[in-house]
């Protein structure tokens, strides 16, 4: 009868396992546009972040800008040489923000012209229309 139980709570456990790994959490599914978004943006495709962006971005610089902000600023960095995760968070509320969910990711980059790691900030939000996490902000300090 012990074993009957052990199975069973064994089972279950590996049931819920199974499920909580099918539905990601928003952190994760946030991250994972973050980094194809960066993808874009470590291969010098400016333009092409920009038309990934979510539409609030869009709405706040031109492509143009956008592209000759990046040329200016992150371009001059040179390649990444490492890049790690210092914390991924959910929020419904950001400064100067609509509600929304959103998550802001920050990474510790090291980039091949700069001495010190830089911080950047990525911040996805789900955009309901698109049905998908889009990069709504992108800082690097």
């Amino acid at each position: 009868m012990k074993i009957c139980r052990l199975l069973s709570v064994l089972f279950a456990c590996a049931s819920l396992a199974v499920i909580a790994h099918a539905v990601p959490d928003k952190e994760v599914l946030g991250r994972e546009a973050a980094d194809a978004w960066l993808k874009l943006i470590d291969a010098e495709k400016y333009a092409e972040s920009w038309k990934a962006c979510a539409p609030i971005f869009r709405d706040g610089i031109t492509e143009k800008k956008w592209v000759e902000a990046m040329d200016m600023v992150r371009k001059p960095l040179g390649k990444i040489e490492s890049r790690k995760l210092k914390a991924a968070i959910y929020t419904q509320s950001l400064p100067e923000a609509p509600p929304g969910e959103y998550v802001v990711i920050q990474y510790e980059t090291k980039f091949a012209n700069r001495e010190e790691p830089a911080l950047e900030t990525i911040t996805p939000m789900y955009v309901k229309a698109e049905d998908k996490w889009m990069v709504s902000g992108y800082y690097i300090k």
